[in-house]
């Protein structure tokens, strides 16, 4: 297992702006830290739902099906070009939408959220179950994802005002950087 990729690829999909991301920024701003901080919560309990519903269904499919794992494979890699183009053309510029922090609209925003789902749906067959099918091993990555992702969150918080100003000025250097180091993530899951 090619854990630097693991960890590039999660965070770059956890750190880069994203609906959830931009909620959060959003609400920092909007109806401050301790609000954006209910959001999170929901978020981060919902994203690590998706997650243990993830790596069962996986779990499942690979012991039925181990071919499954190429086809996994496969579609990971697509789906991280796809979101290295995404981020590329990402325009950061762009008005957020304004909406109330609360657990439940973070909770429910993961499930809704593209990104969020494919994400979890993809990063365990692709870099777990090729080289770990046991229960102790998913279980261990689930929870090393799930604390990766509430990081995540925790920064666009914490930090909500001076990434966004940063982004805003430095949004081209920053979106070119994210997409190549999600291209290696994805060429990586093949070496």
């Amino acid at each position: 297992m090619n854990i630097t990729s693991f960890v590039v690829y999660c965070f770059i999909v956890t750190f880069t702006p994203g609906p959830t991301n931009i909620v959060i920024l959003s609400t920092v701003h909007n109806s401050g830290t301790k609000k954006a901080m209910e959001y999170t919560y929901g978020a981060t309990i919902a994203f690590g739902l998706l997650l243990v519903i993830s790596a069962m269904l996986n779990t499942l499919l690979v012991t039925v099906i181990p071919k499954i794992i190429i086809i996994m494979q496969i579609i990971g890699s697509l789906y991280m070009l796809y979101l290295a183009y995404q981020v590329y053309k990402t325009d950061a510029s762009k008005p957020s939408a304004n909406q109330t922090g609360t657990f439940m609209s973070g909770f429910l925003t993961q499930f809704l959220n593209p990104k969020v789902v494919l994400f979890t749906m993809t990063v365990i067959p692709t870099y777990i179950m090729p080289y770990y099918v046991s229960k102790s091993a998913v279980t261990i990555s689930v929870i090393a994802i799930i604390g990766i992702g509430f990081l995540a969150f925790i920064t666009w918080v914490l930090f909500g005002a001076i990434f966004k100003k940063f982004l805003q000025k430095h949004k081209k250097v920053v979106n070119v950087l994210m997409a190549l180091f999600l291209v290696y993530a994805a060429i990586m899951i093949w070496m």
